[in-house]
């Protein structure tokens, strides 16, 4: 299996609105692509020197092909809806992960 986890700080002015966003649109859209098996929303518990508030989400895929057909296919146009949304609101970056073994 792959996490692909995006991990986004969002600013303090938009976050009830982002918050909301993510729970009842960006996730469930991203999970309706079918490329993912689930996913899970989890705040960072940091406190942030530049301020906002800081998140991850970790979508899970059953393999590199099928997050690879993700960005083909889905990734830019999704990707597109959040920058058009919350723009200069929020600094992400993304980071794949290979599950090894799980206990």
């Amino acid at each position: 299996m792959i996490i692909y986890n995006v991990t986004t700080n969002i600013e303090a002015s938009v976050h009830d609105q982002w918050l909301k966003w993510m729970q009842t649109k960006h996730i469930p859209d991203v999970l309706a692509t079918k490329k993912f098996i689930s996913a899970k929303l989890s705040k960072v518990l940091v406190d942030e020197p530049l301020g906002g508030f800081t998140y991850s989400v970790q979508y899970t895929a059953k393999d590199k092909t099928t997050l690879a057909l993700y960005y083909q296919e889905d990734a830019e146009r999704l990707r597109l809806e959040f920058n058009n949304l919350f723009k200069d609101k929020f600094v992400a970056f993304r980071t794949e992960l290979e599950v090894i073994s799980e206990f």
